[in-house]
């Protein structure tokens, strides 16, 4: 098989899995074999679950994915496909998402994917046989380690046809030759690929973020050539157009923004790219700026443009080095092509960009403490108006965007606004990426159309939970984002539906909690985090933080009282009206949400002092099942408290009084006799 290219995923969740040691076997094996196959290197693909992942992609063929790669598996996989056009079923990855800028050629001529995702029967083999039977004796049938559905029957995907069928049993297979000749579309099941549509991850898993060859090559910088034609009110007109909203939380429309800044009198105007990101599990912004920076700076342009600024900074956290040293290689390939200096392609337009680092204060995400810490400053943020697209840096009408705000734009003055318009909702336009982390089975970075619901991001994306176990709850928002249960996974995900349910999309962070995670825990940790990262400047958010998280300390100890319920109602309801910013303002959703839909949760650690998911260990208690302990005596030895009493001819307690609950009995147990309740 002719071979066109490998690509090693190396991002920050590739590298942290081994992808660089992959990558450096790669180049071992290619030169060992004098195979004359470009070695390339790509950003975030978004399935980090399937880390470390490679691309094989032959001539005229579309690309094959191997993930969970190892250095010991790439002999493997150069020895029977790149030399033999064998696929490695056990490591194959059949990742499915719709990129409206790259089209993927055929896979393979003839083949089909099968996968009996309950595991109850050879699927594969009987489906081959079937086929042998029918005629198509010259269709391969491939069964890949992973089809990213769980628990769903027998999946049967044909990728000439671009359907994935869903068999409820074995019985089922025998249709497949009929629907080779004519697809029936009412047995179409829609299952990941018609959820992801990527336009701000376009590029990320691609191209390669080191090379401005590769990002000119897939289009870029097209869109600045266009905008350069284009008057100032113009460009403000298609981003209304395409009704573009703020991707870093407050969802504000863009071209407002810009036509803000672009009218307010000013001899001098700056953009900022806010790559401040820190909310707990998420992740987007650096993967963006680690897979297609420049697609980041070409927006900045445009924004530069749109507003008559001819100065931009990169604001980024410190503890992002693989991104900021992409961004940097970046800004220096765009000012050797001519596409950042002055006088940028002969337009008479200049446009500088410097790179500034955050100390990783959460605060500093928003808008006016970023513009103190730009300036020098301590990063505290100031009540606003005036707003900075009014007076931000220096005094001056600034035009603060997030990274994901701005890798929408040059997709958007390429291909019109009333093309953007077309995905998403009325009121929410687009797709929108998240990171989409915790108990889920396929954690990784996905980019949806607005109007999807959670429940088709948690089972048809996600797979549901890692675990198996029930799906209790989902957090949006990061820690200034609510909880949603479970019985309200249908709701749309788009600015308002959200809101409306006491939560927010935030910049895209999503955590999927199951039956295993107390909900006044998660409460007590999003706003321990509020705490430590609060500038502490207002009393509402500095003394109404410490409040309630003493208030919940104490019920998960414990010591809680029913009284305690109202009074953090009240005291939230004061943080989010009185606090000068969004910090302390959505500070309390995490336990106005928890207490809304899981309040019963609280009364039960209250009343009777019991945690229902064992994670409040001051309310959890140890014992010995007598009828399941064997008198070993292996968990007395191993206690470090001394807390287990009793002997092998009477057997053994546990002195609730002593135990620390460390856990460690349950760990050495070999019998299951411990347990917690």
């Amino acid at each position: 098989m002719n071979i066109d290219y490998v690509k090693v995923s190396l991002s920050s969740c590739g590298i942290a899995a081994g992808a660089d040691k992959v990558y450096a076997c790669w180049e071992d094996m290619l030169r060992r074999y004098s195979l004359k196959v470009e070695l390339k290197k790509t950003g975030c693909l978004g399935f980090c679950y399937a880390e470390p992942l490679i691309e094989v992609k032959g001539k005229g063929l579309g690309p094959v994915f191997y993930g969970k790669v190892m250095p010991q598996d790439v002999e493997e996989i150069v020895g029977r496909h790149l030399l033999k056009g064998e696929i490695v079923e056990r490591l194959l990855y059949r990742l499915r998402f719709d990129n409206l800028f790259h089209n993927d050629e055929v896979w393979l001529d003839k083949v089909i994917f099968v996968k009996d995702t309950s595991g109850s029967i050879k699927a594969k083999e009987k489906l081959a046989g079937i086929l042998k039977e029918s005629g198509y004796d010259d269709w391969q049938v491939i069964e890949p380690a992973d089809m990213g559905i769980y628990d769903k029957g027998i999946v049967v995907d044909i990728p000439q046809k671009d359907i994935v069928y869903v068999c409820l049993d074995d019985n089922d297979l025998e249709e497949i030759p009929s629907l080779l000749v004519s697809p029936s579309p009412e047995r179409r099941f829609p299952v990941f690929s018609p959820h992801q549509k990527r336009i701000v991850l376009r590029h990320c898993g691609v191209i390669n973020p080191e090379s401005i060859d590769d990002y000119l090559n897939a289009g870029g910088y097209k869109a600045l050539e266009k905008a350069l034609s284009m008057n100032r009110e113009d460009i403000i007109k298609e981003l209304a157009e395409a009704g573009l909203r703020g991707r870093g939380g407050g969802g504000f429309i863009t071209a407002r923004k810009w036509e803000i800044a672009s009218q307010t009198e000013a001899n001098q105007r700056y953009i900022v790219c806010n790559a401040d990101e820190g909310d707990p599990g998420a992740y987007m912004d650096r993967s963006i700026l680690e897979g297609d920076p420049h697609s980041v700076i070409e927006g900045m342009l445009v924004a530069g443009l749109a507003v008559g600024a001819d100065k931009g900074f990169f604001y980024i956290r410190a503890e992002y080095p693989l991104a900021i040293e992409r961004v940097r290689k970046a800004i220096e390939e765009a000012y050797r092509c001519g596409y950042l200096g002055k006088n940028i392609r002969g337009s008479g337009f200049s446009f500088d960009i410097e790179v500034r680092l955050g100390a990783g204060a959460f605060v500093c995400g928003e808008e006016t403490a970023l513009i103190a810490s730009l300036e020098g400053g301590r990063g505290l943020p100031r009540p606003r108006p005036p707003y900075p697209s009014i007076k931000g840096l220096w005094g001056k009408p600034t035009v603060i965007n997030n990274v994901e705000t701005l890798a929408n734009v040059a997709a958007i003055i390429d291909r019109g606004g009333r093309w953007f318009a077309s995905f998403g909702t009325s009121d929410s336009r687009g797709t929108k990426v998240f990171a989409l982390t915790g108990k889920v089975r396929n954690s990784g970075l996905i980019e949806v159309e607005m109007g999807i619901s959670l429940e088709e991001i948690i089972f048809d994306i996600g797979g549901g939970t890692l675990s198996g176990r029930r799906v209790k709850a989902v957090q949006t928002g990061g820690p200034s984002g609510g909880v949603i249960p479970a019985e309200k996974l249908k709701i749309k995900v788009d600015y308002q539906s959200l809101k409306d349910f006491g939560s927010i999309i935030g910049s895209g962070g999503m955590i999927v909690m199951d039956e295993d995670d107390c909900m006044v825990d998660i409460a007590k940790f999003y706003l321990g985090f509020c705490i430590d990262e609060s500038c502490g400047k207002c009393a509402p958010c500095r003394i109404g933080g410490w409040q309630l998280y003493h208030i919940l300390e104490k019920i998960t100890q414990g010591r809680g009282r029913e009284e305690d319920i109202d009074k953090m109602i009240r005291i939230a309801y004061a943080m989010q009206k009185a606090s000068l910013c969004g910090l302390g303002q959505t500070a309390p959703n995490p336990v106005i949400s928890t207490l809304k839909y899981f309040r019963e949760e609280y009364q039960e650690h209250i009343l009777n002092k019991r945690c229902p998911s064992l994670r409040c260990n001051d309310l959890v208690t140890y014992v010995i099942k007598e009828e399941k302990c064997r008198r070993c005596g292996v968990c007395q030895k191993t206690c470090p408290a001394e807390a287990i009493a009793g002997d092998k001819e009477r057997g053994f307690y546990i002195e609730a009084d002593k135990c620390v609950k460390c856990g460690r009995c349950i760990e050495v147990c070999k019998f299951k006799a411990i347990e917690r309740r």
